[in-house]
């Protein structure tokens, strides 16, 4: 009778609980993602409110995806220092998510609390035809909201904002509370 189930199939209890590394095209991500951003432009009257609307949006994304990549890559175990999470998030969602790791990782040199996550050509923004009306907007915030939803969920509560500078630049500032936490993580 068992064998009647399972024929030509592994069990259910022998596969991996790892699932196999899968990719989306890059056209059919172009697509949801302008579906995304004029989903969010028919409900708002402002540059800032859309990109209000996308961080939003990556927030819900982020919290699920650190869930999953905390998992699969750190067996469960969770960054406890503001530079392993950051390092975390430079490499290992930028992989999961764009396929590279993002181009580079600042410290503010005047502000302790403040670090930047520098991309040159974000994927969000690659397919997206900005009118100039709205110049200044940067789809990028979406990737903002997972940032900051990242952040947050790994108890490190931050600020993310996104800005046009050498690229995309998303700028992290974290409360004081978390710098507070690292500096007496590094006295011991």
């Amino acid at each position: 009778m068992e064998t009647r189930f399972t024929r030509g199939k592994s069990a259910i209890l022998e596969r991996p609980l790892t699932r196999p590394k899968t990719e989306v095209s890059v056209s059919a991500f172009a697509l949801l993602f302008s579906e995304m951003v004029q989903y969010c432009q028919s409900r708002v009257y402002s540059v800032s409110e859309l990109q209000a609307r996308l961080a939003d949006m990556g927030q819900a994304v982020g919290a699920s995806l650190l869930d999953v990549l905390v998992l699969r890559e750190k067996n469960g175990k969770r960054e406890t220092k503001v530079l392993n999470i950051l390092l975390f998030i430079k490499v290992s969602v930028w992989r999961a998510l764009f396929g590279k790791e993002a181009d580079k990782l600042e410290q503010a040199n005047d502000d302790d609390k403040t670090y930047y996550i520098i991309e040159k050509e974000p994927l969000v923004n690659s397919y997206i035809s900005v009118p100039k009306e709205n110049s200044t907007l940067n789809c990028a915030a979406f990737t903002g909201g997972i940032v900051e939803a990242i952040l947050t969920h790994s108890g490190f509560p931050a600020k993310v904002t996104v800005h046009w500078h050498k690229g995309t630049t998303l700028m992290i500032k974290f409360d004081e509370a978390v710098i507070a936490r690292d500096k007496a993580l590094e006295g011991r």
